[in-house]
């Protein structure tokens, strides 16, 4: 039982809120979203901020590698607290797998590099699905594992502390429409991973988006 304690602790140490959590859902959420079964989460628009003494450290095209690779361990992540609210009946709507959501993208000649300049309507109707999660996140330093993780151990980012915003819109299928945006900022320490990002960055949110309460 200590040791669930403590590393529920060290968890929550790794985050900690910075800026004021922003909240909008539509009032009329239940109008549009209520009839949803299906909703799917593509890959978010990553700026990663690096102080200029670390943008020369980095060869020609390595920030944009850490960026899309920072997008979707984002995407991954979102679907993942999706996916376990709706296996533990917190959930009443369906989530695309994002394998299945990035490969009908692909097909479609839609990638990270691109995919702004489709609108939701557009997204929706070609993965197939009522709603579509997507935003914008921002750090300064790369959390994800991989390639972004690689080449910050490599030049050296990692300092005291990863700050970090999301800004995250669910778009209606039909007409775009906003049915909530949801802003968080969050700092933490070495070792933050993306999930644990969204975990805390959601936590806030998990009983206030309309899918994780009782239709009304």
């Amino acid at each position: 039982m200590k040791k669930i304690i403590l590393s529920i602790v060290l968890i929550i140490s790794f985050f900690s809120s910075y800026g004021q959590t922003r909240l909008f859902v539509d009032p009329e959420f239940s109008k549009h979203g209520n009839d949803h079964e299906i909703i799917a989460v593509i890959p978010f628009e990553t700026t990663i901020s690096l102080r200029p003494k670390k943008m020369k450290e980095l060869k020609e095209g390595q920030l944009e590698k850490m960026q899309q690779n920072e997008s979707y361990n984002i995407q991954q992540s979102m679907y993942s607290w999706f996916l376990k609210r709706k296996q533990q009946g917190k959930l009443w709507v369906e989530v695309q797998d994002v394998n299945k959501t990035n490969a009908l993208l692909k097909k479609e000649g839609i990638s990270y590099s691109n995919i702004k300049d489709f609108t939701a309507e557009e997204i929706t109707a070609i993965l197939g699905v009522d709603a579509v999660i997507n935003g914008r996140f921002e750090t300064n330093k790369p959390m994800s594992d991989g390639v972004g993780a690689a080449l910050g151990i490599l030049v050296g980012f990692y300092g005291a502390t990863n700050r970090a915003t999301i800004n995250m819109f669910i778009h209606n299928a039909d007409d775009g429409k906003i049915l909530v945006n949801y802003n968080k900022a969050v700092s933490g320490s070495i070792g933050s991973s993306t999930d644990q990002l969204i975990n805390i960055i959601m936590r806030k949110a998990s009983r206030r988006i309309p899918y994780t309460k009782p239709k009304e």
